[in-house]
């Protein structure tokens, strides 16, 4: 029999409501984890990517991390991994480092051997070179009797997928027994042509949505099927959801009412307000729950309340064509727009809004120096000029377009770093054939 733990999402570094206990909490889980699969003598821990929060963690993360390996290391028990979408880069990896001082092994076409398992491994690849991904890997050893892969990313048939999960088991030249995800923070598993597909979730709650306990997964092989196990880990810090539905006439009594209902010593506080009740202070309820021994509390109002003092009335005779006025006006590039949607992402906490907006900055001047570069100006006629207006409307490059647009708006970021080319030759030109790719391409 073999057994592995199969991790992911720890992202370390994360310094989540700019509180830097949660800073340490991220990679207190990760050890955590370790700390299991010494105990439980497994014979590898695997983990599926965002091992790190950024492209560029801080030294002491880099330290407190590689501490945590040398001693699973010292277990004799060996780290395997792929690179996730938050932490790749465009040349080496950190995972390439954590290999070089023998901490860590980076997976990828070629099988490493554990007991009888050949693993295998995908790193994050962007969406926009997928369709041309030919999944080619090595043959197993003649002493593996499993085979399964370890990638990141969102794959059907989960929630929010955008990668197609039987294109990859039809199109693989290795029959895999098990896919070990990780991207999506939920843990859950499914079945997908006789292959067991299942995410191992985060092991910290890394959004307020999050609300399930952190935890992964034990993988077994034996007797020729795959057993899925799923573990909690007790010692995360407390997240206390505080959710109040306000009647007609009620107000900031009732929800300090609720909050004092609860044990708030050192946990994060999430209150969430609905119904019709009276407009609320935010302030005033968290500073209550900070009162009362609470790490940090945010207050969620998801109510539409009307703004008595101002009433606004637009009126267009066609508003999609008035919105791409405006945005042509503005001159916005992709890379802008993107920001502005960090911005208003209402998952976004207003107190990592700056942290988030400067990483994704970095990233996309990584990637591309002129990313901010103002859109082109196109005159009616101009064919050649494609502008992000032309992009939002959906009628002159089809609504598919359209709705990709909307959809990479709303995902995760997709560095380049997975695929070491630049992100501009993701679109051929001049009509030349495009080369199927190899997942030697994305090494």
């Amino acid at each position: 029999m073999t057994r592995v733990i199969h991790t992911g999402d720890t992202h370390i570094g994360y310094q989540q409501y700019n509180a830097p206990e949660r800073r340490r909490d991220f990679l207190e889980a990760f050890e955590a984890v370790i700390e299991d699969a010494i105990e439980d003598d497994v014979d590898a821990v695997i983990h599926a990517g965002d091992l790190f929060h950024d492209r560029r963690p801080t030294l002491v993360d880099l330290q407190g991390t590689v501490d945590v390996l040398r001693r699973l290391a010292d277990a004799d028990i060996p780290f395997l991994a792929v690179v996730g979408n938050h932490e790749g880069k465009r040349d080496a990896q950190w995972l390439d480092l954590f290999a070089d001082l023998g901490l860590a092994t980076r997976l990828g076409a070629e099988p490493e051997l554990v007991g009888d398992v050949a693993v295998y491994g995908l790193d994050f690849v962007p969406r926009s070179r997928r369709e041309d991904l030919e999944y080619e890997f090595a043959a197993p050893p003649e002493a593996a009797e499993y085979a399964t892969l370890v990638s990141h990313g969102l794959f059907e048939p989960f929630p929010h997928a955008d990668w197609d999960t039987e294109r990859l088991l039809e199109g693989s030249t290795v029959e895999f027994d098990a896919v070990l995800l990780g991207d999506n923070h939920h843990p859950d598993t499914a079945e997908v042509n006789d292959t067991w597909v299942t995410y191992c979730g985060s092991t910290e709650r890394a959004s307020a949505s999050e609300r399930e306990d952190r935890g992964y997964n034990l993988v077994t092989f034996e007797d020729d099927a795959v057993g899925i196990s799923r573990r909690g880990l007790p010692s995360t810090r407390e997240f206390v959801f505080v959710d109040v539905s306000l009647e007609e006439g009620e107000g900031i009594d009732r929800v300090q009412e609720r909050v004092r209902q609860h044990d708030l010593e050192d946990a994060v506080v999430i209150v969430t307000i609905e119904g019709e009740g009276k407009p609320i202070t935010p302030a005033a309820i968290e500073e209550l729950a900070i009162d009362r021994g609470a790490l940090v509390a945010r207050v969620n109002d998801r109510r539409e309340l009307p703004d008595e003092d101002e009433e606004v009335s637009v009126s267009f005779a066609d508003p999609d064509e008035a919105v791409r006025e405006r945005v042509r006006d503005l001159g916005l590039s992709d890379a802008a727009l993107e920001i502005d949607g960090t911005v208003r992402d209402g998952e976004v906490a207003d107190s990592n809004v700056r942290e988030s907006v400067e990483r994704r900055v970095r990233e996309l001047l990584e990637d591309d120096e002129s990313a901010f570069a103002p859109a082109p100006d196109r005159e009616p006629d101009d064919e050649e000029v494609t502008t992000v207006a032309d992009q939002l409307s959906g009628s002159e490059s089809g609504s598919a377009e359209g709705d990709d647009v909307e959809a990479d708006a709303d995902s995760e970021p997709e560095p380049a770093a997975a695929s070491g080319d630049d992100p501009d030759d993701d679109a051929p030109s001049g009509g030349e054939p495009v080369e199927h790719a190899s997942l030697g391409d994305f090494e």
